[in-house]
């Protein structure tokens, strides 16, 4: 099983979406059902502002136009092309996202650096599949002991891709009681599994959403059990995150 993930992971990292013009090249990686969504749009670079990019679940998807409008004119916020997933997923998308936007064959390639990378992973590894599907009585996808070793792997790479850019680690969001395929008190857990990683890189900044986000959860949730947030609460933390932004930003 090993050996064919291995080559799986070769594959996605070879793949390329090839167009001649790099908004083509982008909608190529972006699932079609989404590419209405704001937080996917294809963002026009502004060479006189610093870049961030966006890495993360459904939660960052959420909060992505918000951060937008607020940092607009002070950077180029762009964020992944799809859903961050699990932990162990992170490498190869990002890969392929660099390999397909950096293509120097495209009318109007990503030549710019990064200048700040916020990423968060953990909701999708605290999940429980059972016959893919969500289900408490199944497997969880990532133990805490590969999420943190996981962790360290994201770290190196971003370092190694984007050496001059600054790190911003998002805590994972709560999960409330009765949550679909999830158990109330993991966010935590993997937070404080999260944590003890980020102790050995001081340089990383840590914005702790989930301790931003609990004492509101049930006034944002979209219901009661749901780990998504209504228009409120993805607005207060679109809100949060572009001002953790902008303050890293302001470190250059």
């Amino acid at each position: 099983m090993k050996s064919v993930c291995l080559v799986l992971s070769c594959l996605v990292l070879t793949t390329a979406v090839f167009a001649d013009s790099a908004r083509d090249a982008w909608e190529g990686l972006v699932k079609p059902n989404k590419r209405d969504d704001p937080a996917y749009a294809y963002v026009e670079n502004d060479p006189s502002l610093p870049n961030v990019l966006i890495y993360g679940d459904s939660i960052s998807i959420h909060y992505t136009p918000t951060v937008r409008e607020l940092l607009q004119g002070k950077a180029n916020v762009y964020r992944l092309y799809c859903n961050g997933g699990e932990s162990g997923s992170v490498v190869g998308k990002v890969s392929q996202m660099q390999k397909t936007m950096r293509d120097d064959r495209l009318d109007d390639p990503w030549t710019f650096k990064w200048d700040v990378i916020q990423f968060n992973v953990g909701l999708h590894d605290l999940k429980y599949m059972k016959n893919n599907k969500l289900d408490v009585s199944g497997e969880q996808v990532t133990s805490l002991e590969q999420y943190a070793k996981n962790l360290r792997v994201i770290i190196g790479y971003l370092k190694h891709v984007a050496p001059e850019a600054k790190l911003i680690f998002v805590t994972t969001t709560p999960v409330p009681e009765n949550s679909t395929g999830r158990k109330h008190g993991d966010a935590a857990r993997y937070n404080e599994v999260a944590l003890e990683v980020m102790k050995d890189y001081p340089e990383i900044t840590v914005n702790d959403l989930y301790a931003f986000t609990l004492p509101h959860q049930q006034e944002w949730w979209q219901k009661p059990g749901n780990v998504h947030y209504a228009p409120v609460g993805r607005q207060a933390q679109g809100k949060e995150v572009a001002g953790v932004i902008e303050n890293v930003l302001a470190q250059e």
